[in-house]
C-alpha cells in the first residue's frame, strides 16, 4: 500500500458545503435552467470574470459588473450581488470533515487546504478556518487557480511532500484530473461520509 503523508482538502464543497448547491438555489429561486450559471462560467473561460476574480486579479465588488456581462453574452441574466450572497450563505463548515483533519494532524500526518476563493471587503470565504491546517493555498493569494497542474505542485511544495506521497479531495472531476496525473490519490467528494470512508482505508486511520 502507498504511503500518504499529507492530505490535501478543497474547501467549498468538501469542507464546507458546496457553492454549487448555492448556485443551483439561485438559479430555482430565479427561474434559470439548471446549470445554466456555471455553463456561462465556462464559456467564458479563462479570459472571464469568475476566473479572474479566482485568480485574485478582481475583488468581489470590481467582478459583479463584467460577471453578468459574461453571463448575459450567454442568456444568462443574473444578478451578481444576490448570487454571491446565496453563495456567502451556504458557506458553513462540515464540523465531520474539521475533525478528520484534526484526526489527521494527530496522527503526524500533514494537512493542508487548496481552494480556489476570492477577496470581499478585504475578506475571503474560508477567514476563520487556516487554523485547521498547516498549510492553506487560495487561488486568490497565489494568482493560480484549480485544475491549473502549477497550483497542485505549489501546495506539495509548502507541505514538503512529492506528489505521489499525498491525498486530495475535490468535489470536482476536473479539478482531480490535474492531481491524479501529478501522481496524487484522488477522492472525489460527492457524499462527505462516503468520501471519508474512503480516506480512512486510504490511511488506515479511523475518521
Amino acid at each position: 500500500m502507498r504511503r500518504i503523508e499529507a492530505v490535501v482538502f478543497d474547501i467549498g464543497g468538501v469542507v464546507q458545503e458546496s457553492p454549487l448547491h448555492a448556485i443551483a438555489r439561485y438559479e430555482r429561486d430565479h427561474g434559470l435552467p439548471p446549470d445554466a450559471v456555471n455553463r456561462a462560467v465556462a464559456a467564458a473561460g479563462d479570459a472571464g470574470a469568475w476566473a479572474r476574480l479566482e485568480r485574485g486579479e478582481l475583488t468581489v465588488e470590481s467582478f459583479l459588473a463584467p460577471f453578468e456581462a459574461d453571463c448575459r453574452a450567454h442568456g444568462v441574466p443574473v444578478n451578481g450581488g444576490r448570487l454571491m450572497a446565496y453563495i456567502a450563505e451556504a458557506s458553513r463548515p462540515r464540523p465531520r470533515m474539521l475533525a478528520a483533519v484534526r484526526t489527521i494532524r494527530e496522527r503526524g500526518l500533514r494537512a493542508g487546504a487548496l481552494t480556489n476563493n476570492w477577496v470581499a471587503e478585504g475578506r475571503r470565504p474560508t477567514d476563520g478556518l487556516r487554523a485547521h491546517f498547516d498549510v492553506f493555498v487560495e487561488s486568490a493569494v497565489v494568482g493560480l487557480r484549480k485544475p491549473d497542474p502549477r497550483i497542485y505542485e505549489l501546495v506539495c511544495r509548502e507541505l514538503r511532500v512529492p506528489p505521489s506521497r499525498a491525498a486530495f479531495l475535490d468535489d470536482l472531476g476536473m479539478n482531480l484530473k490535474p492531481a491524479r496525473a501529478l501522481g496524487m490519490v484522488t477522492i472525489k467528494v460527492d457524499d462527505p461520509d462516503r468520501a471519508l470512508r474512503e480516506l480512512s482505508a486510504l490511511l488506515g486511520v479511523d475518521l
